[in-house]
């Protein structure tokens, strides 16, 4: 690498598509702390936190392999002796070869620029306390102070312009968020409705329902520990998994033990980043009227019989995310005609007050679907005195009897 570019006032890296490194300059190798033989070849996420390795492949990687440059991206880097150094980072997908150059520009002047500041106002109120004396120095810390407020002030457009440009991506994502968000069903076996609504911009909850073929279904809902950006993007990446296998109709111990697995590999039992997650797994099947569930760690989902006998769904194992090598065990019942099922995150209703849900089912025993969610959202908004700002979602069912379609279609 020419001296012009290893010696540069920012770091430079070359990326493969894949995110192998293939060259680093002296600047970027010595704010990491490392020797070039040591990243060469290596992924980029061993010189990435956890968060950022999360926002490299859900916003850097499909920008760039759109074609489209990547301007300003705020990136947190991970020194060899696990110090955190932000950066905002540049990058270009060189035609040809297909290589990724990156410019990346340390942030942590800021505060040294604000310290410097500091200094130079104590420096003009001493000189002015001791009636004007050494008047030279003073006009000397009054141009410093000048020049430090001059480059602060471009510090706070640039900051402000990376705001902006956050708030967009924010927006986007949560579009895109929603967008992942599974339509109600209603056929002869079975009716679901849900809901859905987050705290802030982006949420830690998320659910999916999916007819794995005519007479199964796979109905899910979890919830990431916290809420926010960092929720937000572990709860999609989540999503995709759980979405490609519950689409395969595999076991809810198979899913359970993937998604826990998912888990762990993205943050590789590193405690400053580690999250758990709740999820409640129903598997329904129409054509023999059962249910296999799997609770790991989720508010106990909500059972009624059409004799408006209740039953909880309750924990058959701890979160997903908490211990390695966790076994996963499944219940299963069957259901009748005119049973109802109620999933719901604790977003929704204090835990302790979760006998309001109860008596509200029992209250609306035969109303239609989207009546009870109408009287349900009365009930939460009547509530709302726990967790106000935290993230709500909850899927009704209604189950029919599909033994019976199936003979009438006969």
């Amino acid at each position: 690498m020419e001296d012009r570019f290893n010696f540069a006032p920012c770091g430079f890296l070359t990326l493969s598509e894949e995110g192998t490194i293939l060259s680093a300059n002296q600047t970027l190798l010595q704010l990491l702390g490392y020797e070039l033989e040591q990243l060469m070849g290596e992924n980029v996420n061993i010189i990435l936190t956890v968060p950022a390795r999360v926002f490299y492949q859900f916003y850097f990687v499909p920008i760039i392999k759109t074609g489209k440059p990547v301007e300003e991206m705020y990136f947190s880097l991970k020194s060899l002796d696990g110090v955190e150094i932000p950066v905002l980072i540049n990058a270009v997908l060189r035609k040809g070869t297909r290589e990724i150059d990156c410019v990346l520009v340390p942030m942590h002047k800021r505060n040294e620029y604000e310290n410097e500041l500091l200094i130079a106002r104590k420096k003009a109120e001493s000189a002015l306390l001791e009636k004007r004396k050494a008047n030279e120095k003073l006009e000397i810390a009054l141009k410093e102070l000048e020049t430090k407020q001059a480059e602060l002030m471009n510090l706070n457009e640039e900051n402000q312009t990376f705001k902006t440009e956050t708030k967009k991506e924010l927006h986007l994502a949560k579009i895109i968020q929603e967008a992942s968000l599974t339509s109600p069903i209603k056929n002869d076996f079975i009716q679901i409705e849900s809901y859905y609504e987050a705290s802030s911009d982006l949420s830690g909850d998320m659910f999916g329902v999916y007819q794995i073929n005519p007479h199964q279904y796979g109905i899910i809902i979890l919830d990431v520990m916290g809420h926010g950006i960092s929720s937000s993007l572990i709860t999609m990446s989540l999503q995709s998994v759980f979405q490609r296998l519950i689409s395969k109709g595999v076991s809810p111990d198979f899913l359970m033990k993937e998604l826990d697995n998912h888990l762990h590999g993205l943050f590789q039992n590193n405690e400053e980043t580690w999250h758990y997650c709740t999820v409640i797994y129903l598997l329904i099947n129409t054509f023999n009227q059962t249910v296999h569930y799997l609770n790991a760690g989720h508010p106990p989902a909500l059972w009624q019989h059409n004799t408006y006998e209740q039953y909880e769904l309750s924990s058959t194992c701890p979160p997903i995310g908490t211990f390695s090598n966790m076994n996963f065990d499944y219940e299963t019942f069957n259901y009748e005609k005119g049973d109802r099922l109620l999933l719901y995150t604790d977003g929704v209703i204090d835990p302790y007050d979760s006998h309001y849900l109860s008596a509200l089912l029992k209250r609306y025993p035969t109303v239609p679907l989207p009546v009870l969610k109408e009287k349900l959202l009365q009930l939460v908004e009547e509530q709302a005195t726990y967790h106000q700002e935290d993230d709500k979602c909850f899927i009704l069912i209604d189950l029919k009897d599909g033994v019976d379609v199936l003979n009438k279609g006969m």
